[in-house]
């Protein structure tokens, strides 16, 4: 799956749960396009438009994980933070610093298309 922002296009690893094969499903049907903000310093949420199955537990999150929050938030973590999420996946290969930077945090609301390709 990837993550297209600020012009560019960020691969994310995908973990393998019913959530995942929903939102796969969804995104066979076209790509995602919706607005995150940023959420206490340490991640970008917002509303995909559309419920998704949930496989919540705790957990603490890491920089570069992408969660989803109330079956229908995909967030954008940059830092950790722990509760009951969904995990979507990972953003691989980037420092804490290069992912403050592609995800905007710190300049207000971001559009966000998600994608197979």
């Amino acid at each position: 799956m990837y993550l297209s922002l600020y012009g560019n296009k960020i691969e994310v690893k995908l973990s393998k749960n019913s959530t995942t094969k929903s939102l796969i499903e969804l995104l066979k049907q076209g790509d995602i396009t919706y607005y995150a903000d940023d959420y206490g310093n340490f991640e970008k949420v917002g509303n995909i438009g559309h419920n998704l199955p949930r496989n919540d537990i705790q957990i603490t999150t890491k920089p570069g994980d992408v969660i989803l929050y109330q079956g229908n938030q995909i967030c954008l973590f940059v830092k950790s933070n722990s509760w009951s999420y969904t995990r979507l996946g990972k953003i691989n290969g980037f420092t804490i610093s290069e992912l403050n930077d592609l995800l905007g945090i710190g300049r207000g609301s971001t559009q966000i298309t998600i994608s197979l390709e």
